[in-house]
């Protein structure tokens, strides 16, 4: 029998919806219809049996509740659980745990984030501290909640974040913050032009020192992303970091990094490749780093 984790379970899933959608495009109708039938008739199936494997879990024992709940902590039988709607947690349960999960990283960014409340299956969000209205960090820890949330709860309708100001993509750069001081002349506090981003191919990474401070810039399509060098499970430097996909891989201890979801660990999901806002003015990189 195969053995799956719970990225295997989603790349299944992944594979089903695929030759559903296949089955669908099939020009005979008869063949369309009895596929689609087919499909539900396995899952109404399923979904019984494991819905009367619970209650006969629940009511074998006085610890029968604490069997279920341990189960829906093992991320592939959540992941089933939650494919056929018995997951014993609630969404408000479940996003509370999320939280609980990602507050470390928003309280190491001096922020935090408060649940407004759940309002038929929409998350309500604020959040809080010094990310509060700031777009380059509000926008970094949002990625980061979403992230949780979603692996969580995926059931949910949809989440509104409140305290997030929404800045416009510009062309090319992930921009999370406007460049400009009070004047408006484009060289706020803090943000350094970078030179050798535009010859940086697609699926490749490259450490540039800005100011003596070396940042590792990678591609990913037309997006260009900026991380700190030092890895934060081993804490050295990553000098010869490589780029797998978009994930970032340190060369000492082999930590992966989601390039496209704030930094965040692979392997240790409290952990966080800290992320710099960079922008295009003018066919100019610019990247705002902290203390500078």
């Amino acid at each position: 029998m195969a053995q799956f984790d719970k990225k295997g379970f989603q790349q299944q899933l992944q594979k089903i919806e695929q030759l559903v959608q296949t089955i669908e495009s099939s020009a005979d109708p008869n063949v369309r219809a009895g596929a689609v039938e087919l499909m539900q008739t396995l899952m109404e199936l399923h979904g019984a049996g494991l819905e009367r494997m619970l209650e006969i879990v629940f009511e074998s024992s006085p610890g029968g509740s604490e069997i279920i709940d341990e189960l829906a902590r093992d991320e592939l039988v959540e992941s089933l659980l939650l494919l056929y709607g018995l997951h014993p947690f609630d969404i408000e349960t479940r996003v509370m745990m999320a939280l609980d999960k990602v507050r470390p990283y928003l309280q190491s960014h001096k922020g935090n984030v408060e649940l407004v409340g759940v309002n038929e299956g929409v998350v309500h969000l604020k959040l809080q501290g010094s990310c509060d209205g700031c777009a380059s960090s509000a926008m970094t820890l949002k990625l980061a909640i979403e992230e949780a949330i979603y692996e969580c709860a995926p059931d949910i309708v949809a989440l509104e974040v409140e305290g997030v100001v929404e800045q416009k993509k510009p062309s090319g750069l992930v921009q999370l913050e406007r460049a400009t001081n009070k004047n408006g002349n484009g060289n706020g506090s803090g943000w350094k032009d970078v030179s050798g981003l535009n010859s940086l191919a697609d699926g490749a990474v490259k450490s540039i020192e800005v100011h003596e401070r070396p940042v590792v810039f990678c591609r990913i399509g037309k997006d260009y992303y900026a991380y700190s060098d030092t890895c934060p499970e081993c804490g050295n430097q990553m000098q010869a970091v490589s780029l797998e996909a978009t994930a970032l891989i340190c060369p000492n201890c082999r930590g992966r990094f989601d390039v496209m979801r704030a930094g965040r660990s692979l392997d240790k999901p409290n952990l966080y490749l800290e992320p710099f806002p960079l922008l295009m003015e003018q066919g100019q990189a610019k990247i705002a780093l902290p203390n500078l």
